[in-house]
């Protein structure tokens, strides 16, 4: 099952309507000055029914940006865009202030300076295997090539700091990374606004808990819920640096056995519910257990940023919160 959100999903949506007998294009952003909207690697796919799907200005700029999708259909030339966001222009479309970006536009097919199909479906179809890797786009040429890890130390660089954008060279390289994934631990009440602002923010949650009674459909419709124990859940899942993990259940015969497992993963964050008090005998028991203090260490506990958060959705809130700090800092 893919995991990704529809707004994820913008190079396959140019790929299904280019092979409906659409015509499709991809609009790019390749760099941004002062305060872009938004940031080098956003997409909007335009197919030449003039549907869309994504984003690459926030809405100033897609009308401008969707002629020249139409016309590049027609004459089959990439080209690159240049829009100076003012001010006026920035509050009028509900944005904080203005600034510049440059976009990138490619059609979909033949033609010397579109995108191939063949390349646009290999794309997608990584994406949809979770490989990590990007798109490099020469515009001096137009020659474009696939990147996986470990063949160019500059789309290493960009990949580790899951950050698209233009190199000295001019090159420009479009990372796709696999998408983040949220792995909670506890069929809870937190659990129900947790993994819908996470999948907001774009992370592919998860849900563990083997007590069918808490775990069920009904309380998580159309959630991905797995009712192993957490220990032998996380082993499937095998959680890398790309992977959030949080326990819910602050009961230590289900905390636990995750927690221990987690502490050795390469998960970017670990967050646990539970007092002060609760973390603290956690510590004892982990530290009983042979886990350094390094290892310990890495506990967000009591989950959470200091809030001041009290329902559940102010928790979830809380814990996203932190989530994304952890991350991105």
């Amino acid at each position: 099952m893919d995991t990704r959100a529809t707004h994820d999903l913008i190079p396959e949506a140019a790929l299904a309507w280019h092979r409906a007998g659409k015509g499709a294009a991809l609009a790019t952003v390749i760099e941004t000055w002062g305060s872009a909207p938004r940031q080098a690697g956003s997409q909007l796919a335009i197919s030449g029914e003039g549907e869309m799907l994504g984003s690459v200005s926030g809405g100033c700029v897609e009308g401008a940006v969707v002629t020249e999708a139409l016309e590049a259909l027609q004459d089959r030339k990439s080209r690159i865009l240049t829009f100076g966001v003012s001010e006026e222009t920035a509050f009028a479309a509900g944005l904080a202030c203005g600034g510049t970006i440059r976009v990138l536009v490619e059609p979909v097919g033949e033609g010397a300076e579109a995108l191939p199909e063949a390349m646009l479906a290999d794309l997608a179809s990584a994406r949809a295997a979770s490989s990590a890797l990007a798109l490099v786009t020469r515009p001096e040429g137009w020659a474009r090539t696939l990147v996986i890890p470990g063949q160019d130390p500059a789309v290493d660089a960009r990949l580790k700091s899951d950050r698209s954008g233009m190199e000295e060279d001019g090159r420009f390289i479009a990372v796709h990374n696999p998408p983040l994934r949220l792995i909670v631990i506890g069929a809870v009440h937190i659990a129900q606004p947790l993994l819908t602002i996470a999948r907001t923010c774009g992370y592919a949650p998860t849900l563990i808990d083997p007590r069918a009674a808490f775990g069920s459909a009904d309380r998580f419709p159309g959630e991905t819920i797995l009712d192993d124990w957490p220990d032998e859940a996380l082993a499937r899942l095998a959680p890398d640096a790309r992977t959030a993990i949080v326990t819910l259940t602050h009961d230590p015969k289900l905390d636990d056995p995750a927690i221990r497992y987690a502490l050795r993963s390469k998960a970017f964050y670990l967050g646990c519910l539970g007092s002060t008090r609760t973390h603290a005998k956690r510590v004892d028991r982990l530290t009983a257990e042979g886990f350094t203090a390094d290892e310990i260490a890495r506990i967000r506990a009591p989950v959470g940023l200091d809030i001041g958060a009290k329902t559940p959705a102010e928790i979830a809130v809380s814990i996203m919160a932190q989530i994304i700090e952890t991350l991105r800092t």
